[in-house]
C-alpha cells in the first residue's frame, strides 16, 4: 500500500519486513525482480541515512529510505 503525505510516501506492509528488491517493485521503481541488481548499480539508495545497495536488505516498519529525491517510510499494517 502506498500513501502520500506531503513529501514522504508511506509504504504499508503486512509482514514483519520487506526486502529492498521487493520494495522497489512495490513502489514501481522497477518492473521485475530481474531489474533489481542493475537498478542498484545505477541509483543511490539511502536506508536510515546510510547508503545501502543490497537487494536482499531487510526493511522494517519505521525504516526510512531516500531514492531519486523521494523519501519513503515503511509502516506496519
Amino acid at each position: 500500500m502506498l500513501n502520500s503525505s506531503e513529501s514522504t510516501l508511506e509504504i504499508g506492509i503486512h509482514t514483519p519486513y520487506i526486502q529492498l528488491g521487493q520494495f522497489l517493485k512495490m513502489t514501481g521503481l522497477i518492473n521485475t525482480g530481474g531489474e533489481v541488481k542493475q537498478y542498484l548499480q545505477h541509483h543511490v539508495v539511502v536506508v536510515n541515512q546510510v547508503v545501502d545497495q543490497r537487494r536482499g536488505r531487510k526493511l522494517y516498519p519505521g525504516d526510512t529510505l531516500l531514492i531519486e529525491g523521494h523519501q519513503y517510510v515503511i509502516r506496519a499494517l
